[in-house]
């Protein structure tokens, strides 16, 4: 019982929402393996059930930050790194310069913005016959950097890019991976700075991030059995499905 109690301790969680949360990593990471996102904004919305928002953002940024290395570990071979060099520059600019300029538009106007983009990258032909380079990768490294800060899971942001830089499905996986990776990780060492208390969720990022690389585990056995072509289909479709929810939390945010 003593136990229990530890795993809890000033979280604020009873113990069924610690062992929720956990599952709910594990099945997160499982469909960002299988498939390269959407698991990130689902732990993102069930962790907002229960954790008050100043604890959301940075919390959640420690278990994308293992759940995406994790990943990005296991299929290294994998990384497209050529986009790496451009990206950390572009996600380190945007990280030190870009709170005060994103915090001055509404948050509405941010999420619609970025669920239109999303779907733009997800059935333009033009974007999707376009391979994007190092200075794509810087620019959407910066701009995504910052929008994290505030809005916490932008894979759905960065994908589209992904997909059309790599050939093969276990290539796009790992390359969002990495890349996803070092965004999360600067947003950890950003709340870090600004004094955020992780110490009283150490127990807690430790059963997340344990279930989260199980989740990760099995769900790189399905992605080595799915045909591409179903991959890139449903990559499409949960792609879109994220983008209707960056559309209906603008419309949750829009002041009334």
């Amino acid at each position: 019982m003593e136990a229990m109690e530890f795993l809890i301790q000033d979280t604020g969680l009873s113990i069924w929402a610690f062992f929720g949360l956990c599952a709910i990593s594990f099945v997160g990471s499982f469909i960002a393996a299988a498939l390269g996102l959407g698991g990130g904004m689902l732990v993102l919305a069930v962790m907002a059930l229960v954790l008050p928002p100043t604890v959301l953002i940075p919390v959640h940024g420690v278990v994308q930050f293992g759940s995406n290395l994790g990943r990005a570990v296991l299929m290294a071979r994998q990384v497209l790194y050529t986009l790496v060099p451009a990206f950390v520059i572009g996600s380190a600019i945007g990280a030190a310069i870009g709170a005060r300029l994103i915090i001055a538009l509404p948050l509405w106007l941010l999420l619609a913005l970025l669920g239109l983009f999303v779907l733009y990258g997800t059935w333009s032909p033009g974007f999707r016959s376009t391979r994007p380079g190092p200075a794509k990768f810087f620019a959407v490294g910066g701009l995504s950097s910052f929008v994290t800060m505030f809005v916490g899971a932008t894979g759905p942001l960065i994908a589209p890019f992904v997909s059309a830089a790599c050939d093969e499905r276990r290539q796009v996986v790992a390359t969002h991976a990495m890349l996803m990776s070092i965004q999360h990780g600067i947003k950890v060492l950003a709340f870090g700075i600004l004094g955020f208390a992780f110490g009283r969720y150490v127990p807690l990022l430790i059963g997340l991030l344990g279930f989260g690389l199980l989740g990760t585990y099995v769900g790189g056995l399905v992605l080595t059995r799915l045909p591409e072509h179903i991959f890139r289909l449903g990559l499409r479709l949960v792609l879109t499905l994220l983008a209707l929810r960056l559309f209906y939390d603008a419309y949750i945010a829009y002041p009334r």
